[in-house]
């Protein structure tokens, strides 16, 4: 399922509702960070957003929605990964890692784990 993209700030609001949920919008705002002095309208606006989007859902509970993700971190996460690798190395996969090869001091746990991986996608 290709997932619309969402905003930094708007992944900040699906962050939290990714730990806990479902989450008010009273409750999104005081888990933010400080940095980001939000209001809360401007938390509600996101979550308008969010849910125009079709990535989150609501539903009444008295005078206050609560909200919940409609997509898991993993799913966003992999459509943002292939739009990413489709558009900046035409969908290949090797050209990436050579540049992050080049560009990044890959520690000797990170190596290991892309071995590993690559013997588990040979089996």
């Amino acid at each position: 399922m290709q997932t619309e993209r969402i905003s930094d700030a708007e992944f900040e609001v699906m962050n939290c509702l990714w730990q806990t949920s479902p989450l008010t919008a009273s409750d999104i705002a005081g888990l933010v960070p400080q940095e980001r002095q939000w209001s809360l309208q401007t938390v509600k606006t996101l979550l308008s957003r969010l849910v125009a989007k079709n990535v989150i859902s609501h539903e009444v509970d008295g005078r206050r929605y609560l909200y919940s993700p409609l997509v898991s971190r993993s799913e966003y996460v992999s459509g943002e990964s292939k739009r990413f690798v489709d558009r900046l190395f035409s969908g290949r996969a090797g050209p990436l890692f050579a540049h992050l090869a080049e560009r990044e001091a890959f520690s000797e746990e990170d190596i290991s784990d892309i071995e590993k991986l690559l013997r588990e996608m040979k089996k």
